[in-house]
This record gives C-alpha cells, sequence and structure tokens, in this order.
C-alpha cells in the first residue's frame, strides 16, 4: 500500500510539473511573438513609423512595469492569505491573452490604441508571472528549484519557437500587414490552449485562511508588506540580491525589448528575418536554462546568474561594434543562452533565500524590484534613441545613418546596467541567505 501510494504522489507531482512547464511554454509564445519578434517592430515601424517609436515602446513598457511594481505585493500577499494563486494567475492569464488578441485592431497611425492594448496585456502577462512563479516552491523541493525551473524554460522557450514557426510559416503563405495582425490572435490561442492544465492538474495545497481580527483586505497587504519590508533587515542577503537585481535585470528587459528593434534599424531586417532571428534566440535559450539550471543546483544560483551575465555584456559590447548581419544573428544565440540563464538562475534564487510560507509575498517584492527598475531602461533606451536621432542629424547626418548611431549610443545603457548589477551581487553572501531562510521556515508565519 505504502509503495502504491508513493508510486500515485510521484505520478500526481509530475504531472503537476508537466503542466506547470505548459504553461511557460504557453506564456513564452506571448514573449516570442508580441515583445521580441513580430509587435515590437510592428508598432515601432508601422505603427509609428521613425526614431520616435522606440521612445515610445519603451514608454508604453516602463507603464505597464509601473502597475505591476504597484499592484504585485499587494496581490501577492492577498493570495497568500487567501491562498488564491490559481484564482489570480487565471485572472492575469485570461487579461494577456485577450488584450494580445486584440492587438489584431492595432493599424498604421493608431498609435494610442497600440500602446493601451499592449500595456494592458503586458500588465497581465507580467501580473501572471508573479503567482506562476510562486508556484515553484510547492511542485519542487529546495534542491530540485534550479533544475525545474531551468528545464521549465527551456520548455518555455520550445513554446516560444514553435509558434514562431507557425507565424513564419503562415507570413510566407499569406505576406503582408494583415497576416502579421492575426499572429496576434494566434499567439494568444496558443498560450491558452498550453496553459488550460495546470488550471485543471495543479492541486490546492491547502485550505482558505481568514484574514486577522480588523484587518481588510486592502489594510492587511499593506500591514503584511511593511512586516516583510522589516524582515528584509534579517534577510539580508535576500536584500542585497533584490538590489543587484534591480540593476542588471534592467539591462535584461532592454536587451529582449528592443531586439527586434535593433535587427531593423541596424541591420534592415524585415519581418521574416527578425522571426528567424528570435527562432535562433529562442533555441539557444534551451541549453541556456538547462545548463545554468544545473549549475544552480552543482554550483550555486549566483555563479549561474554571474556566469550568464558576463557572456551577456560581450555579447552586447560586440554588437555595438558590429556592422556584420551574420555577426548579429550569431550574437542572438549567444544572448539567447545567457538570457534565459540568467532568468531561470534569479527565479531560482528567490526561492531559495525566501521562507516558503511567504513566497508569493517575495516573489511579489522580486516582481516589484524588476517592474520598478524596467521602467528606467527601455524608457531610457529609447529616449535616447529618438533624441541622439535628432541630434545626429542635425550635425549633417542623414536619417537613416542618424538613427542607426543613436540606437548604437543607446546600447550603452544595458552595458551599463550589467556591469554595475554585476558588481553588487558579488556581495551576496548565498550560502548565509540560504541557511537564513531555512531557519526560519519553521517560524515563520503562514499568514
Amino acid at each position: 500500500m505504502t509503495t502504491s501510494a508513493s508510486a500515485g504522489t510521484a505520478r500526481v507531482a509530475r504531472r503537476e510539473r508537466w503542466a506547470w512547464y505548459m504553461y511557460d511554454f504557453g506564456n513564452s509564445a506571448y514573449a516570442a511573438v508580441v515583445l521580441l519578434a513580430v509587435y515590437s517592430a510592428y508598432f515601432k515601424q508601422s505603427v509609428v513609423g521613425g526614431a520616435v517609436g522606440s521612445w515610445y515602446w519603451g514608454l508604453a513598457l516602463g507603464i505597464a512595469m509601473i502597475v505591476v511594481a504597484i499592484t504585485s505585493p499587494f496581490l501577492g500577499a492577498i493570495a497568500d492569505v487567501t491562498r488564491s494563486k490559481k484564482k489570480f494567475l487565471l485572472l492575469y492569464t485570461s487579461m494577456a491573452c485577450l488584450f494580445t488578441a486584440a492587438l489584431y485592431f492595432v493599424t498604421s497611425g493608431r498609435i494610442v490604441l497600440g500602446m493601451i492594448l499592449f500595456i494592458l496585456a503586458e500588465i497581465g502577462y507580467r501580473s501572471a508571472q508573479v503567482f506562476y512563479n510562486a508556484l515553484l516552491p510547492e511542485i519542487a523541493s529546495q534542491d530540485e528549484i534550479g533544475r525545474v525551473s531551468g528545464k521549465g524554460w527551456a520548455i518555455g522557450s520550445a513554446g516560444g519557437i514553435l509558434c514562431l514557426l507557425i507565424v513564419l510559416v503562415l507570413m510566407q503563405m499569406f505576406p503582408g500587414a494583415t497576416m502579421t495582425r492575426l499572429s496576434f490572435p494566434l499567439t494568444a490561442v496558443f498560450f491558452v490552449a498550453a496553459a488550460a492544465p495546470l488550471f485543471v492538474v495543479l492541486r490546492r495545497r491547502d485550505q482558505t485562511s481568514k484574514l486577522p481580527a480588523g484587518e481588510t483586505y486592502l489594510t492587511y497587504p499593506i500591514r503584511r508588506l511593511g512586516r516583510t519590508l522589516r524582515q528584509i533587515r534579517s534577510f539580508k542577503e535576500f536584500g542585497k540580491f533584490l538590489l543587484a537585481f534591480l540593476i542588471y535585470n534592467d539591462a535584461i528587459i532592454s536587451i529582449m525589448n528592443f531586439a527586434a528593434i535593433l535587427g531593423g534599424v541596424l541591420f534592415g531586417l524585415e519581418q521574416i528575418g527578425l522571426i528567424l532571428f528570435m527562432i535562433i534566440v529562442q533555441v539557444a535559450s534551451i541549453p541556456g536554462a538547462y545548463v545554468m539550471g544545473r549549475l544552480v543546483d552543482r554550483s550555486s544560483a549566483k555563479r549561474a546568474i554571474l556566469v550568464s551575465l558576463v557572456v551577456l555584456l560581450a555579447a552586447v559590447v560586440v554588437l555595438f561594434f558590429t556592422h556584420s548581419t551574420m555577426v548579429f544573428f550569431i550574437l542572438g544565440a549567444v544572448a539567447g543562452f545567457a538570457l534565459t540563464g540568467m532568468q531561470s538562475a534569479s527565479r531560482s534564487f528567490v526561492s531559495m533565500l525566501s521562507p516558503v510560507k511567504q513566497a508569493t509575498e517575495f516573489y511579489g517584492l522580486f516582481a516589484v524590484t524588476g517592474r520598478t527598475s524596467s521602467f528606467i531602461g527601455p524608457w531610457l533606451f529609447g529616449w535616447i534613441a529618438a533624441k541622439a536621432t535628432v541630434w545626429i542629424q542635425r550635425g549633417g547626418e542623414p536619417l537613416v545613418a542618424a538613427e542607426q548611431m543613436a540606437h548604437r549610443y543607446a546600447l550603452f545603457v544595458p552595458i551599463g546596467f550589467l556591469v554595475l548589477g554585476g558588481l553588487l551581487l558579488l556581495w551576496v553572501n548565498e550560502k548565509r541567505g540560504r541557511a537564513t531562510a531555512m531557519a526560519m521556515n519553521d517560524d515563520a508565519p503562514a499568514g
């Protein structure tokens, strides 16, 4: 009976993990099509046009990040006390898919509509990640987190590749702006289909808790977050990691969300070429997630992040100097390997440095840190690209050359954030942080 029960439990655990992986498979399609390959370039070139499109794109990203930064810690605290991670995850996933599909209605010149619909889709996508990531400690033990997280990123990357391949084939069969716009509802359907198993398979771990006497859903998150922020004094390594992440994540967001724009501006890539480029990035990200996930488990999360950071920094520096399209594609593969490794290892690091009973709340703080800083990078990148284009053009350079030079200068934004973030990460003591989190697991209040 014991052996049979154990086997049954193992089968349930495998199903839950695969459902968790499949969610990543679906939301990576959104990232690949909307953020990376199609909508970003379509918005910049076709909806807006000119260097100012980079500025508007960065502004839209920043607005979405600020909204997520403000709401995530409140919703995270509420989710912890009500045990409603799945409900919030379903709400925001639905929001992301609905407004992704609505991007079909964004045509040339409809700048405000294009920004509003994207901002709403991005809020849904980013907010859902808070609750999705917080499920990781429920489906993996401490010594498995790196491997499970890395596998999730790898499988997620495969989802992005598959969706991009579907879009690529359809665009070649039916060229034109209409097919480009149809790729957005197609991506939404892909996301829904892949995410659905998680909401069916994942078990509910705890019974719903009651709010403490005298508290409301408005006052409780404020008090609990205040307590958590005070507890950062006890979780010093977690606080130091958040500071480092605050900086280097800005580089990640800037690079990812301007990659297609850089391909179009610097190397003249059209939509098909950009999709091929992003497929290469996604393919390279699979071994990146796997390798860095293994490095987390066998060595340390800090080392995995630092290795990825150095590789990514080298790729961006080379990009500043190169004028070769072939080198750009190679750098895309290198960046894909490093970016996914950094993201996967960072997600694992949060689980290692935070107490299990407050996982969602700590992931909420993680989201606040990432989204708050993420406003600065994309906005600054886009602002420099737009303003420098005007300044260089006034010096006598043709418009195309001025825009190219300006976007190269904007690369100093992620370069600076990577260097500073890496230096701050060296300050984090991973062993001490993990020991603190494990020691407090038994003492931390359940909500």
